[in-house]
């Protein structure tokens, strides 16, 4: 198989998980940027204004859940094709790839679920 072939697959699955991982942040950004701010010690009046992102919240949240549905299934469904020799074909590489996908999915899940859990940091 080509290597370009293999490239593309491996990139594939990588931008899957970066882009799950944006769109959660993205759609957690109302409610932990404001918890970010105030930890560094910066406040104010406008920090009220920060939640207009919240109408976007679905949106963002249903993207996250895509691309993460993206990553999983490149990592557990589809067969891979490699060549022998290629870096896809060690063994190590799939797992590594896994437990990446899961360390990421546990973290996107945190940042989705924050406004349930958020508000013991703010009383």
């Amino acid at each position: 198989m080509p290597e370009s072939v293999t490239n593309t697959s491996s990139k594939a699955s990588k931008g899957s998980m970066l882009a799950a991982a944006l769109a959660a942040v993205g759609a957690s950004l109302c409610c932990i940027g404001p918890l970010v701010l105030i930890s560094l010690g910066i406040s104010g009046a406008w920090m009220g204004t920060l939640t207009a992102l919240e109408p976007y919240r679905p949106i963002f949240i249903g993207i996250t859940l895509i691309f993460l549905f993206l990553a999983f299934r490149k990592l557990y469904i589809v067969p891979r094709q490699c060549a022998p020799g290629d870096a896809c074909a060690i063994p190590d590489t799939l797992r590594n790839q896994r437990i990446i996908f899961w360390v990421v999915t546990v973290l996107v899940i945190a940042l989705l679920t924050f406004p349930y859990y958020g508000l013991i940091f703010f009383e």
